[in-house]
C-alpha cells in the first residue's frame, strides 16, 4: 500500500487491529517468554536467595560480576528510546513519528529490567529498606557522597520522566482506542485517556508539555549514564579510573539503544504488517545514525586504550595486556568486529535499505556492546595492584540463566505493551499523510 493510498480511517483500523485481534503466534510467543522468565530468572534467583550469593561466580578480588554488567547493559539500552524521541521531536524530524512510541516503551522496560538487577546483586533484597533515608533507631543513612546513591536518584528520576513522557504522548491514541473498542477494553481506555476530547486547548497544552519534557529528558538521559560511569571512574582500580568513561558510556548507551530500536522496528513491522508506516526511509535514517555512533564509539574506545598505555603505570599496562591477550581476549576482538568494523558496511545504501541486513547488524552490535560491558568488569577487577590476589572470573550457570531470563522479561513486557497500547502513534502519523483530515474527521487540528 502506497502512502497516497493511506487514509486516517485506514490508519486507525490498522493500529487498533493490533489491540483487538490476537493470533496464535502472539500467544505462543508470550507464553514462551513468560515461561523462560520464570525458569531462567525467578527460579535461579530464588535458588540464590536460599543458597546465598556464593552460587554466583563473584569472589575476591572480583566482587562485581555479570549482574553489574547486565545492569549497565540494560541502562544503556534504555537511552536511545526516549532520548532519540526527544531530540527528533525538538528538531522537528518527521520520520520519528512512526517509531517513537515503541522506542519510548523500550526505554521504560529496559529501565525496569535494570532495576531488577539491583535487587539480584545485593543478595538480601528484603533488607533494602535499610538504605532508605528515613528516621530510624538504627541510625542507618545512605552515604550521600556515594556514586551508588547517585545511581538511585538519577535512575528513579529518569524512570519517572520516561513513563510520564510515554503516557502523555499516548493519551490521544488511548482516546482513539476508547472510541474504537468495546467491553473491558473500552473501560480501560476510558480510564487511561483521562477524559481526552481532542479540543484545541487540549492539543495546545499537550504540545507545550511534550516539548517541555523533551527538553528536560535530554540532559537527564546524558546524566544518568554519566553517573553510572562514575561508579567505576571515581575508583582507583586500573581499567576503571578513566576520565573518558562518562562520554564513553553515554555514546555506547545511545549506540546500543539505537541498535535495539532497529531490532524492535523490524519485528513490529513484520508481526503487525506495518510496512506502509515503517518504511525503508526509517531504516535508512537509523542506519546512518548507527554509522555515526559506531565511529564515535570506535574513537573513544581507542582513546581509552591510548590513555591506559600512555599512563605508563604497571597496573594499567597489566590490565590492558589482560584485556587484549588474556582469558577474554576473544570477546574483546569480537566486540571490535561487531561494533567497529561491521557497521562500516552501513556506508552502502543497499545495506541500509535491506531490512534483514539491518536486523543482523543491530543484533550483532548489541551482542558486541554486551561484551563491552562484561569486559569492563571481568578484565579490570581480576588484575588489581597485588599479583598474589589475581584470579580469573568465570560466570556460573546461575548468572547465565538470569541473563537469559532478563531478556525474556523484556520481551514479555513489550509483548504485553503492544497488546494494550497503540504501538504506532496514530495522531502523529496522520500528520505525515498527504491528505488533510480523513473522512473520519479524526486527528490533531
Amino acid at each position: 500500500m502506497t502512502e497516497q493510498g493511506l487514509s486516517h480511517a485506514r490508519l486507525n483500523r490498522d493500529v487498533l487491529r493490533t489491540l483487538t485481534e490476537t493470533g496464535p503466534v502472539y500467544w505462543w510467543a508470550l507464553g514462551l517468554a513468560l515461561a523462560v522468565s520464570l525458569v531462567c530468572f525467578f527460579l535461579p534467583w530464588g535458588y540464590q536467595l536460599v543458597a546465598g550469593v556464593g552460587v554466583a561466580g563473584m569472589n575476591r578480588p572480583l566482587v562485581w560480576g555479570m549482574y553489574l554488567s547486565n545492569f549497565i547493559f540494560w541502562i544503556g539500552l534504555s537511552h536511545s528510546g526516549t532520548l532519540l524521541s526527544a531530540v527528533l521531536h525538538i528538531t522537528g524530524s518527521p520520520w520519528r513519528r512512526a517509531i517513537y512510541r515503541s522506542a519510548e516503551a523500550m526505554t521504560l522496560f529496559s529501565l525496569m529490567v535494570a532495576v531488577l538487577f539491583v535487587f539480584v546483586h545485593v543478595g538480601r533484597p528484603w533488607n533494602i529498606y535499610w538504605s532508605l533515608p528515613y528516621p530510624n533507631q538504627r541510625e542507618l543513612w545512605p552515604n550521600f557522597r556515594s556514586p551508588l546513591l547517585f545511581d538511585v536518584t538519577a535512575i528513579t528520576t529518569y524512570l519517572t520522566a520516561s513513563f510520564t513522557f510515554l503516557f502523555m504522548g499516548a493519551m490521544p491514541d488511548l482516546a482513539a482506542a476508547r472510541d474504537g473498542t468495546t467491553g473491558w477494553r473500552k473501560t480501560l481506555y476510558t480510564w487511561l485517556a483521562l477524559g481526552w476530547r481532542g479540543t484545541e486547548r487540549e492539543w495546545h497544552h499537550l504540545g507545550w508539555a511534550y516539548t517541555f519534557f523533551a527538553v528536560l529528558i535530554i540532559p537527564l538521559a546524558v546524566s544518568v549514564h554519566s553517573i553510572v560511569s562514575w561508579d567505576f571512574a571515581l575508583s582507583t582500580v586500573p581499567g576503571f579510573h578513566q576520565t573518558v568513561f562518562a562520554p564513553y558510556f553515554v555514546v555506547g548507551a545511545i549506540y546500543s539503544g539505537t541498535a535495539g530500536i532497529v531490532t524492535v522496528m523490524f519485528l513490529l513491522r513484520k508481526l503487525y504488517h506495518f510496512e506502509a508506516y515503517i518504511t525503508e526511509d526509517h531504516f535508512d535514517k537509523l542506519g546512518r545514525l548507527l554509522l555515526v555512533l559506531s565511529l564515535l564509539w570506535t574513537y573513544i574506545n581507542g582513546l581509552e586504550l591510548f590513555t591506559g598505555w600512555y599512563s605508563g603505570s604497571s597496573a594499567e599496562l597489566e590490565t590492558l595486556r589482560y584485556k587484549l591477550t588474556g582469558l577474554y581476549a576473544p570477546l574483546y576482538w569480537a566486540m571490535l568486529l561487531f561494533c567497529a568494523a561491521l557497521p562500516l558496511v552501513l556506508t552502502s545504501s543497499r545495506v541500509r535499505h535491506s531490512f534483514r541486513s539491518m536486523l543482523a547488524i543491530s543484533v550483532l552490535v548489541n551482542i558486541g556492546m554486551y561484551f563491552e560491558r562484561f569486559l569492563i568488569i571481568a578484565t579490570s577487577l581480576p588484575r588489581k595492584f597485588l599479583p598474589n590476589t589475581w584470579r580469573d572470573y568465570l560466570p556460573t550457570w546461575v548468572e547465565l540463566a538470569i541473563l537469559l531470563g532478563s531478556l525474556a522479561i523484556f520481551v514479555s513486557l513489550f509483548l504485553i505493551f503492544v497488546k494494550l497500547v497503540p504501538s504506532l502513534s496514530i495522531y502523529e502519523v496522520k500528520e505525515t499523510l498527504p491528505h488533510g483530515k480523513g473522512a473520519d474527521g479524526e486527528g490533531p487540528p
